[in-house]
């Protein structure tokens, strides 16, 4: 199999990743209803899946070990898409909880799966496709989001919908891992010692750093940027939603673009200068000038953060390549659990900052944070000094890719 057809293939996973989350997301006000939860039990449900994930990714790379690199990957998601179709049904709230404690330790489990199949080949390439990849993520997210907008204008009930995307994305999702060769996208010989977690440090903990404070900005975006237009800037329902709106398009574009960019000038200085404009973008929102100012701040903002994830596992997967696809994902592991606690963070430290100060101050911790990636994103610059040898069929295809 050619690498440009591992890359594709690899890719779709992504798509499936994201498209699973996507689709479940827009059923939340239902499966709300059905099990008559207010805000805080929701909440408490919502928060579920991040404990579930947080506590199983270290363990991936044993995983990977265990069942090598392309059934761990197929089993992991396999079982990601089957518990889609489960919350709809749930008989009551600590079952909803359960459930998706089980859905979040799958995602985040193969979220490193992935991650590391993708930095592997990458490796193995000699190129960046990272970005891309995530770009993917994206992609299915919209996908899904369509999807669902149909299924709930004709009134397709929650169960139904959940219970019909997760029986596709299984048949996808297997159907695409199996064509991945056993020992994983690139191809490389996994070593026959099992690898060991162990909290990240010096520099993949330097990584796990730029990691959170990405991740900080991303979900600080995607969850704070219609509250911000409507309770600061004082915008309609509509402008709001817009905003969010042109902050996600300029996260999709940079990703799906970024690889171009980082061929050219590197990982370290791609990851600065776009750090750099979401720092701008950050101060304009900030500084509260008018309304199409604080749009263009969160378009910077977007643009400038769309990267710096997908860079962030492709520097921890490099450390890890050269023991193979479990290696790999036990650096992937490390720097997840400390990027991902962002994801944790971000929602309850800017809303808790807010309500002692002010939104607008809650968003100069966030411009402080992504400002401190211009400094460390240094660390992110490529520290093997050439990929592995690869195949005629594979160099052709690198050139076409």
């Amino acid at each position: 199999m050619t690498l440009r057809r591992q890359r594709w293939a690899i890719a779709t996973v992504f798509a499936i990743h994201v498209a699973g989350a996507g689709t479940f997301a827009a059923r939340i006000p239902s499966i709300a209803e059905h099990l008559h939860l207010g805000a805080g039990a929701l909440g408490l449900s919502l928060f579920m899946p991040a404990v579930g994930s947080m506590l199983i990714m270290p363990l991936t790379g044993r995983v990977i070990h265990r069942l090598g690199p392309r059934n761990a990957l197929a089993f992991l998601l396999a079982v990601l898409c089957a518990t889609l179709a489960l919350p709809a049904v749930m008989p009551s709230l600590a079952a909803l909880c359960v459930c998706l404690a089980v859905c979040g330790a799958a995602a985040g489990t193969s979220d490193v799966a992935m991650n590391a199949q993708a930095a592997t080949l990458e490796h193995r390439m000699g190129t960046s496709i990272m970005s891309s990849m995530h770009g993917m993520w994206s992609v299915g997210g919209f996908i899904a989001a369509g999807i669902a907008t149909v299924v709930t204008r004709f009134n397709v009930s929650a169960p139904v919908h959940l219970g019909v995307m997760a029986f596709v994305l299984l048949i996808a999702g297997l159907l695409t891992t199996r064509t991945l060769p056993a020992g994983g996208a690139g191809g490389i010989e996994e070593p026959v010692e099992r690898p060991r977690f162990g909290f990240p440090s010096g520099i993949v903990l330097v990584i796990g750093i730029v990691g959170f404070c990405a991740v900080f900005g991303e979900v600080s975006g995607s969850d704070w940027s219609a509250v911000y237009m409507r309770d600061v800037m004082h915008s309609g329902h509509a402008t709001a939603a817009a905003t969010y709106g042109v902050f996600a398009a300029l996260m999709a574009i940079g990703r799906l673009t970024g690889d171009r960019v980082v061929r050219r000038f590197g990982a370290a200085n791609t990851v600065r200068a776009s750090a750099a404009a979401g720092t701008v973008g950050i101060v304009l929102v900030v500084l509260g000038i008018a309304t199409p100012v604080s749009i263009i701040g969160f378009a910077l903002l977007g643009a400038g953060i769309a990267t710096v994830v997908p860079l962030v596992f492709a520097a921890a997967g490099r450390i890890g390549t050269d023991g193979g696809h479990a290696a790999a994902g036990n650096a992937i592991a490390g720097v997840a659990t400390i990027a991902y606690g962002a994801g944790l963070a971000a929602p309850g430290a800017i809303g808790g900052l807010a309500s002692v100060t002010s939104l607008t101050w809650s968003f100069v911790s966030v411009a402080v944070l992504v400002a401190a990636i211009v400094v460390l994103g240094r660390a992110l610059a490529p520290r093997v000094a050439k990929p592995r040898a690869v195949t005629e069929s594979a160099v052709g295809a690198t050139a076409d890719a």
